[in-house]
């Protein structure tokens, strides 16, 4: 084991308190953005007289959209800085939050959640790229454990922050409420966030073009593969998080407040996931969490379809369901280090690829549950297993955890 020196070591308790406060906000808004209105898709079909799968498509847009936004602001900060990409493309997310709470139909809403996933990209690609420009090794997993809880949970708790909007406003209100979510965070980093990515740093030979940047990320196997590993776990999430509002609310009955419950209790499972596995690192590597973690998902997803198609009713869909999220939880903090760890040089590129990969590939996926049905959880369940079984392949085939170096302190 070696001890690297990082920018952020130097930094007091509070001034990390204050980085993962702020960071956490910047992380939560792109799955606020796009889960907060769960609870009322079942209310937009019915107000714009369209089909499940048209409403699923406005949540699919802006999931491309935040992965497009990825794209983007990861490599512009690379190049230019952290703080003036994250402050323009917030801006973006402001404007587009009360676009969509004026649309008139389902089309232009579409268009607006796409801009509204462009201009949320920012947070949790720059906040990421901000705790790799300050920390590595052991520290970068805690600081990144810390972001992931936020990350895990925001998906989570977004549908209960609906349902409660929900009880005092129309659907609409929760876009105007994103807004000034989005304004808050502007007011955060122009106040208290400085840059950490100074003008010497984004010129270091090999990596000062956004070619060599993708190339160096590109190139690197145990990258690419962790990235699918991610991708395919939030597929799985996604996946349930897309169909969840119409299988619980429209099959088991549940209204818009005990729908949000329901999320709430999930939340448990992500909290024991991510900092379980934040502390599991100190004894094994992060590769053999994802190893067990993979096989959990899939296990669970499979226990799903098998117990709906036995007609076990609701305890046989939320209780697998349960430890597929704890599985999940496990795995986030491990896909970011990997991913991250071995690209101090291009955080903003690294950290943008993961996310666009994240949810581009969600936000294709995810509808096929739609469009196999919603009236039973085994679609949804089917879909999270072929996820899982994706996962599995990648980790084992393509990253190879015994090639995997140690973490260094």
């Amino acid at each position: 084991m070696t001890t690297v020196v990082h920018p952020g070591d130097s930094l007091s308790g509070r001034q990390r308190l204050a980085y993962i406060l702020i960071l956490g906000a910047l992380t939560a808004l792109g799955p606020f953005t796009i889960d907060t209105y769960l609870p009322a898709l079942p209310t937009l079909q019915n107000d714009f007289d369209v089909s499940t799968a048209a409403i699923q498509l406005t949540l699919t847009a802006t999931t491309i959209g935040f992965g497009v936004g990825q794209l983007l602001v990861g490599p512009w900060s690379d190049k230019i800085g952290r703080r003036t990409p994250l402050m323009a493309a917030t801006a973006v997310h402001i404007i587009a939050c009360l676009a969509a709470a004026i649309a008139p139909n389902v089309e232009l809403l579409g268009v607006a959640r796409a801009l509204q996933g462009i201009g949320a990209a920012a947070g949790g690609v720059v906040a990421m790229a901000m705790v790799r420009d300050l920390f590595g090794g052991r520290p970068l997993v805690r600081m990144l454990s810390r972001l992931a809880l936020v990350n895990g949970l925001a998906p989570v708790l977004a549908p209960v922050l609906g349902s409660w909007l929900l009880l005092v406003m129309p659907w609409r209100g929760i876009f105007v409420v994103l807004a000034c979510y989005g304004a808050f965070v502007i007011i955060c980093v122009a106040l208290w966030i400085v840059e950490t990515l100074p003008k010497a740093r984004r010129q270091d030979a090999g990596h000062s073009t956004v070619g060599q940047r993708y190339k160096a990320v590109l190139s690197d196997r145990v990258f690419v593969g962790i990235a699918i590993v991610g991708a395919a776990n939030f597929t799985g999430l996604f996946s349930y998080l897309s169909s969840s509002s119409f299988i619980f609310q429209e099959i088991y009955r549940f209204n818009a407040q005990e729908y949000g419950l329901l999320f709430a209790i999930n939340s448990i499972g992500i909290i024991i996931g991510v900092q379980s596995a934040a502390r599991l690192t100190k004894y094994v590597g992060p590769q053999w969490i994802l190893a067990c973690s993979t096989i959990v998902m899939f296990l669970s997803s499979v226990t799903i379809v098998v117990l709906d198609q036995s007609h076990v009713g609701l305890w046989g869909t939320v209780i697998p369901l349960w430890f597929f999220i704890a599985a999940c939880g496990f795995g986030f903090p491990c896909v970011q280090v990997l991913a991250l760890n071995g690209h101090g040089h291009e955080a903003g590129t690294a950290a943008s690829l993961l996310g666009a990969l994240n949810f581009g590939i969600a936000g294709i996926v995810s509808p096929v549950v739609g469009i196999l049905g919603v009236g039973s959880a085994a679609p949804m369940g089917a879909v999270m297993a072929v996820c899982a079984l994706v996962s599995i392949a990648s980790l084992w085939i393509v990253v190879r955890p015994r090639s995997v170096p140690q973490l260094a302190h």
